[in-house]
């Protein structure tokens, strides 16, 4: 920034700052061709070129550089583009509040949690909390904790029951431990494994196909550390999914394994479709916790719905 812009408030520089531009710069992140951005908002490409540069002008810094076949964010653009897409998340959601509200609702809840929460925590919980508070539009989205952890600091969700990875600054979360329990490895309840007298060992089970996390989750890692520190240098066979149909579907119709909490393995043994291998699994996770941030106040709705996990009434 020039001194002269350094010198200005953030409320002064805010009033330089109009809603379209901000759409502009996430419409510009996503396509990276001002043309294809003009397009998606409906207006000309002079248009566009023009909020644009009104923008940089303002905070006189160059956003985007422009390149013979696009556009590709600065240093300075990353930074904006994260702020516009908290604004327009944030939107959104005060959007989606005021239309539950005309419809006779009393707002929205957006919950993100791990596969592993599921069964014992989440499941139960939204349960009672939706008999409680029927007027409550609820969302839920089950992925991997680094990817929740995402979600959260984009602003799509309100809390998360997950845990806290080392690519995040823990500092800008508070987090509650919740759940902790083992890890089990699971295959199809018919699988053959059940059909012999002898004992399973981890070195056999090397050799079997598997179906994992992506990298970057807690399990995945440590599934793999586990391996190494009992001295199995074998590269396993992997089909790496998050979602849990994916998993279920992929063991029921195979003899693969697959890693997962034990509440979420009786889940699915109480259903009949999996089974737990009888062989202890040396692979420890931290505890699920609730997950919210620091800086960003919680709309009643997602309040409530902590209060009630913290075991805080109604």
């Amino acid at each position: 920034m020039t001194d002269a812009t350094q010198g200005l408030s953030d409320t002064s520089l805010m009033l330089h700052v109009r809603p379209r531009q901000l759409l502009l710069l996430a419409r510009l992140d996503a396509h990276r061709h001002l043309g294809r951005a003009a397009e998606a908002m409906n207006i000309s490409q002079p248009a566009a070129t023009k909020l644009l540069q009104q923008l940089e002008d303002s905070l006189s810094e160059k956003l985007f550089e422009r390149l013979a076949r696009g556009m590709e964010p600065t240093p300075y653009g990353e930074i904006l583009i994260r702020y516009a897409r908290r604004v327009l998340s944030d939107f959104g959601t005060a959007r989606e509040e005021m239309l539950a509200l005309r419809s006779g609702l009393s707002g929205a809840l957006r919950v993100g949690s791990v596969p592993g929460a599921v069964p014992e925590l989440l499941a139960p919980a939204l349960v009672e909390y939706h008999r409680r508070h029927p007027q409550v539009a609820v969302s839920v989205v089950v992925e991997t904790s680094d990817v929740m952890q995402a979600q959260l600091e984009q602003g799509d969700v309100d809390l998360v029951l997950g845990r806290l990875t080392d690519s995040h600054d823990e500092a800008k979360y508070a987090s509650v431990p919740l759940l902790g329990e083992s890890q089990v490895a699971v295959v199809r309840a018919a699988h053959p494994v059940f059909e012999r007298s002898a004992p399973v060992t981890l070195a056999e089970m090397a050799g079997w196909s598997w179906v994992l996390q992506p990298p970057g989750s807690p399990q995945r890692g440590r599934f793999e550390a586990a391996m190494r520190e009992a001295g199995i240098q074998a590269r396993l066979d992997i089909i790496e999914t998050a979602s849990p149909i994916a998993i279920t579907a992929l063991l029921e119709n195979s003899d693969m394994a697959a890693v997962m909490p034990a509440s979420q393995a009786d889940h699915y043994a109480r259903l009949g479709v999996l089974r737990t291998v009888p062989v202890e699994l040396p692979v420890r996770v931290p505890p699920i916790c609730l997950i919210t941030r620091e800086d960003r106040a919680l709309s009643p709705a997602a309040a409530q719905f902590r209060r009630q996990l913290l075991g805080g009434g109604t």
